[in-house]
């Protein structure tokens, strides 16, 4: 990684002293050397006390802190470094939201950043504080020197000496050192740009995620989505019971019960036989809607027979011809057979709605341990997944299987979609 004050020294020399760097890189070392001062007392006082009072147990919590005192010194200086620093630096930490105290604390002395943090916070507390002292003592020595004239006319008659044995009593007498104070702020200038680019150099090296904090990081984002899809499928299966068993079986009761009442009114001349005819035809219409809305849901085929059944049964009440050939050798994972029914599924509704398609043809095998699905049409064409047709939400589906989902649909047709997901996912 670059190191911008570095840079802005190396480019031009001449135009960083013209520039706001140096003014920059001095606030950032001043207000480094007021929190390494900080840090080295409260440094101190953990470690007194914690050895202090080790013989009676109480001492062992206060030391077990000490690790985690790097994290919050770490956070404020990723947010210190933009005043020298213009690219962020990413935090190497998990998020822990909801998790008490002690889980917390175990969770961060397990990660190695915390214990990078704590590096970096006993190298600034020692190297960058001795470091910045001096750089200070420089500074505040140099600017002293650059307004002798004002100090010799403010304390006149007295005199002043700034080399032992030689007076000065007049402002003029003191332009010498103001010469020398301004070759001191030069030396400044660049001695601070240097000084505070190592220090965001050692901060790059230990306060930035590194790619095993990342690659830590997506597994538990891909666990969680995971997770969440396995929780929203679990939901699924609750809902088409819940219709199946509840409301489902109360409307067959109510077409049985209108169907008796037809029965008993049936021959009589009664206005109402009319209205129960009417009824129990709008309840048995209710009826197949809620059974295919259960079927959208979760299908039962797909469940009790697998994969190829689900589709086959699927493809006889599509209103487009389906050529199925789908021949798997065993059972495959839930997750992968309802990504891939439901995939299917959209697939089918598309061709449907949008395409034109006279036939569509579904290909499914099982090549090493991937299932290989394809879905085509000889429709139109111009299928974009981008356009709200359901398909990018499916390719993120898939992507959470570690899968991938292909649209290919050039303007006039033919569309093939193709679906590989892992069967070990």
């Amino acid at each position: 990684m670059t190191v911008a004050v570095w840079e802005a020294v190396r480019r031009r020399p001449d135009r960083f002293l013209r520039s706001l760097w140096p003014l920059r890189a001095w606030a950032f070392l001043l207000s480094g050397t007021v929190l390494g001062v900080l840090l080295l007392v409260v440094l101190a006082l953990l470690l007194a006390v914690g050895l202090g009072l080790s013989v009676v147990g109480v001492g062992l919590l206060v030391l077990a802190a000490v690790p985690v005192v790097g994290i919050p010194v770490a956070a404020l200086e990723r947010r210190r470094l933009r005043i020298v620093e213009p690219v962020p630096l990413p935090d190497p930490h998990a998020s822990l939201p909801g998790a008490g105290a002690w889980p917390w604390l175990r969770t961060r002395l397990k990660e190695r950043a915390t214990w990078r943090e704590l590096s970096y916070a006993l190298l600034h507390a020692v190297v960058f504080t001795a470091a910045g002292l001096g750089f200070t003592a420089l500074l505040a020595f140099s600017a002293m020197l650059l307004v002798t004239p004002v100090i010799v006319w403010a304390i006149a008659p007295d005199t002043v000496m700034l080399i032992p044995g030689r007076s000065i009593s007049d402002p003029v007498g003191g332009l010498p050192g103001t010469a020398a104070g301004l070759v001191g702020l030069v030396l400044a200038a660049y001695a601070g740009g240097l000084l505070a680019g190592a220090q965001v150099k050692a901060a790059q090296l230990l306060l930035s995620a590194r790619e095993e904090d990342l690659g830590r990081r997506i597994i538990e984002l891909t666990r969680s989505r995971a997770r969440l899809v396995d929780a929203f499928e679990a939901e699924r299966r609750r809902i088409e019971r819940d219709l199946h068993d509840g409301a489902q079986q109360q409307l067959v009761a109510l077409t049985m019960t209108l169907g008796l009442a037809e029965l008993e009114l049936r021959g009589q001349e009664s206005a109402a036989l009319p209205l129960i005819a009417r009824a129990r035809g709008e309840a048995r219409q209710a009826l197949e809607q809620l059974r295919s809305l259960v079927r959208d849901i979760h299908p039962q085929v797909l469940t009790d027979h697998g994969l190829a059944a689900a589709v086959e049964e699927l493809a006889l009440r599509n209103p487009v011809p389906v050529a199925v050939d789908i021949d798997l050798p065993r059972r495959l994972a839930a997750p992968v057979e309802s990504t891939a029914y439901f995939t299917v599924t959209e697939a089918l509704a598309n061709a449907a709605k949008h395409s034109g398609a006279a036939a569509v043809t579904v290909h499914g095998r099982l090549v090493g341990d991937r299932l290989v699905l394809e879905v085509g049409d000889d429709g139109r064409g111009g299928a974009d997944p981008s356009a709200g047709s359901g398909l990018q939400g499916l390719a993120d589906r898939v992507a959470i299987l570690k899968g991938r989902l292909i649209v290919t649909s050039p303007v006039g047709g033919p569309t093939r979609l193709r679906v590989e997901v892992p069967c070990s996912a």
